[in-house]
């Protein structure tokens, strides 16, 4: 199975003629990648209820869409987040229970139509997450979540990404072209569609085929991580500064990459090999993001599905001057 880069779609949310808009576009996404009447009603009802449940309790947010590989099929994603005072989980996924004068069905009626529900709140904000696939496909939910904006909705991102995975073995690109713009993304483009032929080769192996790839363009920073369950091993190779950090056990930790350019210049650059990884989240992320972000300053929010912790990342610490990716990989709930 291969997840390729594609924008996360943003619908602002600060009116409520924009329920409407949400529900109409959730609904031709789903028709458009296969979904039956049935099912595309149901994208329907969860757009609609998510919009609606931002707008009651926070003002003002945002959906996230993106479509996703699903067996022989695709799934839609849907993650609705705002920075408003956040609620108590619990209560609001009781049927009758609302803090907005409202019938208070909102939350529970997601749960009950999305095949993946998962939701995050604290005085920060939320994020409510649902995803969906068509019931006459089968498949499991595969715990990686990405977040990918370019610079003021450019449709063209310097940054791109490239998961690829079989039963045992996961191997995972983040790439950002210099700069932003068409040329970045021409760049960025040309070192993921080198890796994509062979993500498993060696990682050195695949970086160096990857400068040759992307010389004559801007060049960027480039990092591969590859995890291997059967020896519970994560190999990360990385030039430039992408950033990634193994978060689990009792402390983060940073991965380390070296300085240079891949396309342009750079010293051969080292794998470095983290054993015993099982159970951690591999977060990998380009410098649209902050790096002094700590998921021990949300306490519950790691546990929580890789989706919405690409979102919150993203919603907290994008710097708004930069394309943004935010990659997150459960690297034992992918192999179970």
């Amino acid at each position: 199975m291969t997840f390729a880069a594609s924008l996360t779609q943003v619908l602002t949310l600060d009116d409520s003629s924009q329920v409407g808009h949400a529900r109409r576009t959730v609904q031709k996404l789903a028709q458009d990648h296969g979904f039956d009447q049935a099912d595309a009603g149901r994208a329907a009802l969860v757009a609609t209820e998510l919009a609606s449940n931002v707008l009651k309790h926070a003002e003002r947010g945002e959906l996230h869409l993106r479509v996703l590989p699903h067996g022989a099929a695709h799934a839609l994603e849907l993650l609705a987040i705002d920075r408003g005072p956040g609620f108590d989980v619990h209560a609001c996924l009781t049927d009758r229970y609302s803090t907005a004068g409202t019938q208070g069905i909102g939350l529970g009626a997601v749960s009950r139509q999305a095949q993946v529900f998962d939701v995050y709140a604290d005085e920060r904000g939320a994020a409510v997450l649902a995803r969906l696939h068509r019931r006459d496909v089968k498949g499991a939910d595969v715990r990686i979540g990405v977040s990918q904006h370019s610079l003021h909705n450019d449709p063209a991102c310097g940054d791109t990404w490239y998961v690829a995975r079989d039963q045992q073995r996961l191997s995972a690109l983040v790439v950002d072209g210099l700069g932003h713009g068409s040329e970045a993304a021409s760049a960025a483009l040309a070192g993921a569609t080198e890796f994509a032929r062979t993500p498993f080769s060696e990682p050195e192996q695949l970086l160096a085929e990857m400068h040759h790839a992307m010389g004559g363009t801007r060049g960027g920073a480039a990092a591969i991580a590859q995890y291997d369950a059967a020896a519970d091993n994560l190999a990360f190779i990385g030039i430039g500064n992408i950033g990634a950090t193994l978060v689990g056990g009792e402390r983060p930790r940073g991965l380390t990459s070296y300085p240079g350019i891949v396309g342009g210049q750079y010293r051969k650059g080292q794998v470095f090999n983290y054993a015993q990884v099982q159970g951690n989240l591999l977060i990998m992320y380009s410098d649209g993001l902050q790096s002094r972000w700590n998921l021990q300053a949300y306490p519950g929010l790691a546990p929580r599905h890789p989706a919405i912790i690409a979102g919150v990342l993203h919603r907290d610490f994008c710097r708004g001057r930069d394309d943004v990716t935010v990659l997150v990989i459960d690297l034992e709930a992918a192999y179970a």
